[in-house]
């Protein structure tokens, strides 16, 4: 099968590390000097460094939403990928041109809890990419992420 090029837009949006202790991680971001998005908080949060969202989010949640409980994929990073689509509907194409490129299908295209909606392939050496859309991701005319949250 062909797939179109426009149903998987070639972005990076977001990287994801799956953290053990969330507050400590984004004190230390912060006192960086990142800045941090207007909607984290203790229980998930981004910095947005120069298009890409670095995004702190619960090691055991995240390794539940990616399908990558530890029996399944010994020694998983704990690292997703994103590429952020433009609507809900957008999440089902892109995951259904990916499965048919040739990525597995981890998790279907879900609404979350957080707001949004999204699914889960790995590439063919098990990394994770999440596709996913969420209301409040802003973009510029070259899909790079210029915004996040609130």
């Amino acid at each position: 099968m062909i797939v179109a090029m426009s149903d998987v837009p070639s972005r990076l949006s977001v990287v994801t590390l799956g953290v053990r202790d969330l507050p400590r991680l984004r004190r230390f971001y912060r006192d960086l000097g990142w800045e941090e998005i207007p909607s984290g908080d203790d229980d998930w949060t981004g910095f947005l460094l120069g298009g890409v969202l670095l995004a702190l989010y619960p090691v055991e949640e995240l390794a539940a939403e990616a399908g990558a409980g530890e029996e399944a994929v010994p020694g998983w990073s704990g690292i997703t990928l994103a590429c952020n689509v433009d609507s809900p509907g957008q999440v089902d194409t892109a995951f259904t041109a990916a499965v048919a490129a040739g990525a597995t299908a981890v998790a279907v295209p879900t609404d979350r809890s957080w707001g949004g909606r999204s699914a889960y392939i790995a590439d063919l050496e098990g990394n994770r990419w999440e596709i996913a859309w969420a209301s409040s991701a802003r973009f510029d005319d070259r899909g790079a992420l210029t915004g996040f949250g609130s």
